[in-house]
């Protein structure tokens, strides 16, 4: 085979993936969640404890979710839940389903904050620095919130 049919070969291959890339370009390989759709539109309106509502049905019908976890927590949080051992069991479970997850990093390390655990907060951000090569918001908003934290211990 010389060069020109390679190359011709190659341009033939390009051109169909463009095209089959094309055809499937409007249809989603995910499904519709309905569970996330009740969060998004409770987290919208800050109504967490219908937030965390959707999120323990969620986690009722899939338990190996991390996003469920992680969304249950933080809507747990957000409604000002006193059982901040319940937040971290759900964060932590999160973390063990998928170790990777830069926003149950993000938002223990805030939960930690909350406890004054400024130390604990800190290693989530180191993990975070690790996950976010580039940067990322997750550890943005950590940053922010434990230099936050530590102006107002001053």
């Amino acid at each position: 085979m010389n060069l020109k049919s390679a190359l011709a070969i190659i341009a033939l291959l390009v051109s169909n993936s463009a095209a089959f890339a094309a055809d499937t370009a409007g249809s989603s390989s995910t499904r519709a969640d309905p569970m996330m759709d009740r969060y998004s539109a409770a987290s919208e309106r800050q109504d967490w404890k219908s937030a965390a509502a959707a999120m323990q049905d969620a986690l009722a019908s899939d338990p190996r979710n991390p996003d469920y976890h992680s969304l249950y927590a933080y809507s747990l949080r957000k409604s000002g839940s006193a059982d901040m051992d319940l937040v971290f069991k759900h964060y932590n479970e999160a973390l063990r389903l998928d170790p990777k997850h830069k926003g149950a990093h993000e938002y223990l390390g805030e939960a930690y904050l909350m406890v004054g655990n400024v130390a604990k907060a800190k290693e989530h951000l180191g993990a975070l620095d690790k996950l976010c090569f580039f940067g990322c918001s997750e550890y943005s908003d950590l940053k922010r919130a434990i230099s936050e934290h530590e102006a107002k211990a001053k």
